[in-house]
């Protein structure tokens, strides 16, 4: 057998199947000590997401990201006492969202949070320092305030005055508070603190990397949030929980009555190439270890809901099933988190900035990463335009 290595740079034979590495798939393009994702695992800094989203609460798995080992319990405690005197945002900041949600109510909750987070920059007094430890400042300041924006403008849409922010409570129930002006019972603040755990973080995704890229340049952290909000915002990453949901809301709504089965349905998607949110990762071939996860979960809201709320987990199966025999796809931790969301009465457009109330620790993370050992991300492209000509 020739062992012979290949020429570096020659072309590969006419037969040989080059890869398509559009998108940069398959592509190691640095390294981190914050995550690992394999087929077989997602780890935050050396802990198994199962093993965190049994064990461990978000603040905690917060905690563990920005400053990067296991808090102990005087940590843990001083840590939440800290978030907990964060959360309020300044009126200015508050009474711009409420314009905006007002003057624009079909304004997208993402851009709206993404305007929040850089109108707090001209007030941070940090913003322009990345020095390690205003760094992990204006980290702490992001994770408590993030909540506070989401809830003025969920309230502000529903024409409601925005809750003050409750310092008593962990960060999951908070945000439920802030968004609904109801204290969650244990089981739904627990529910909402495990789908943050699962949505804490995750290498070098779309966001991540785009937050990275503007971090380095030796731009401000705030600035490459908002970019990591403007990358999650789109429906083939962070939006794909909303889209998720408004599928299964237009299965239930054609199949209504007998009208057609969800067999029938899928196999008219299929025919018609409609694309099918939720399903297939770019990294797990097998399956997202978070799904299972957080269905478990939700289905266990559900059946003590009751029937009107467990017939959503009972047609998400139906799909993922179908999706499994006639595809081979498995979904992601997007499909089960839009039916969780929805069975919990929390709106639609609010599911992608819930993702940014966790991911913001993975973001700070990496952006404080990127920071502390530098080099500017600038990669090669392959020119495919017209030969050069004469003007």
């Amino acid at each position: 057998m020739n062992t012979t290595a290949p020429t570096p740079g020659s072309m590969p034979s006419s037969s040989a199947k080059v890869p398509d590495t559009r998108g940069l798939a398959g592509q190691t393009v640095g390294e981190t000590a914050i995550c690992e994702v394999n087929q077989t695992q997602l780890v935050y800094r050396g802990y198994e997401i199962a093993d965190l989203a049994e064990n461990a609460t978000f603040d905690e798995v917060a905690f563990l990201l920005l400053v990067g080992h296991k808090p102990s319990s005087a940590e843990i405690a001083t840590f939440k006492q800290e978030q907990g005197g964060l959360r309020a945002i300044p009126a200015s900041v508050r009474d711009a969202i409420i314009r905006v949600c007002k003057e624009s109510p079909t304004a997208h909750p993402m851009s709206i949070l993404r305007t929040g987070v850089s109108l707090l920059s001209h007030l941070d007094p940090d913003c322009e320092n990345l020095a390690p430890d205003a760094e992990l400042r204006k980290s702490k300041r992001l994770l408590a305030q993030i909540p506070t924006i989401i809830g003025v403008c969920q309230r502000t849409l529903e024409g409601k005055d925005p809750v003050a922010p409750d310092a008593s409570l962990d960060h999951a129930a908070n945000l439920l508070w802030c968004i609904t002006g109801k204290k969650p019972d244990a089981t739904a603040a627990r529910i909402m603190d495990v789908s943050l755990v699962l949505y804490a973080e995750h290498d070098f995704n779309a966001s991540t990397f785009a937050s990275r890229v503007i971090a380095s340049t030796e731009s401000d952290m705030h600035s490459a949030v908002c970019g990591g909000i403007g990358a999650l915002k789109g429906p083939l990453h962070g939006g794909a929980n909303e889209m998720a949901m408004e599928m299964l809301k237009d299965i239930d709504r054609d199949c209504a009555g007998g009208k057609m089965t969800v067999e029938d349905w899928m196999k008219r998607a299929f025919v018609e190439k409609r694309k099918l949110m939720g399903f297939g990762h770019r990294v797990y071939k097998n399956g997202d270890h978070r799904a299972p996860i957080l269905r478990s979960w939700g289905l266990k809201l559900a059946k003590n809901i009751g029937p009107n709320a467990q017939k959503w987990f009972d047609l998400g199966d139906q799909v993922q099933a179908i999706m499994l025999r006639d595809k081979a796809i498995h979904p992601n931790v997007d499909f089960p988190c839009g039916l969780t969301y929805f069975v919990l009465g929390i709106p639609v457009p609010q599911y992608t900035p819930i993702f940014v109330a966790s991911r913001i620790t993975g973001w700070c993370a990496h952006i404080m990463e990127q920071h502390q050992n530098n080099r500017i991300i600038r990669p090669l492209a392959t020119y495919s335009g017209p030969a050069v000509h004469s003007w």
